[in-house]
């Protein structure tokens, strides 16, 4: 059974763009924007207290991407200062389906460069075969 959470705060782990992050055309190469995403969603589990290499060691899972759903709205460049964001919609016994955006707030107002979901499921580290995530797991992130 999952559980929708009601709106909360995001989290917002700041990124800036680096030449590598280009493309020729000098703006953030597409899957650039799935790197960003999986560095806040990992900085946004030690937020809450979950180091994914301790969970492997201790309980012999991780978590894997499942699903990616992403829309670009608007290019980021060279030096842009972007916050991106992870913020969970939903959590079940299996999997979490988190809400990510990447803004650019260098220029003024904020301005939405590319937002999805990502669902990652639990895995058993070994077989890769799902399973539940931890109760302690699941009560640091509700």
């Amino acid at each position: 059974m999952s559980q929708l959470l009601p709106s909360g705060t995001e989290f917002v782990w700041p990124v800036r763009v680096y030449w590598e992050d280009t493309d020729a055309g000098g703006i953030v190469f597409y899957a650039n924007y799935l790197k960003f995403f999986e560095r806040a969603r990992t900085e946004w589990l030690r937020s809450r207290g979950i180091s994914q290499a301790r969970l492997r060691e201790t309980t012999g899972g991780i978590f894997v991407v499942s699903d990616t759903q992403l829309r670009y709205l608007n290019p980021a460049r060279l030096d842009d200062e972007l916050l991106v964001t992870a913020q969970a919609l939903e959590i079940g016994r299996a999997s979490l389906t988190i809400r990510q955006r990447a803004v650019r707030h260098s220029t003024g107002s904020p301005l939405v460069l590319c937002e999805g979901s990502i669902r990652i499921g639990w895995v058993d580290a070994e077989r890769h075969r799902p399973a539940r995530i931890p109760l302690t797991v699941l009560e640091a992130l509700t």
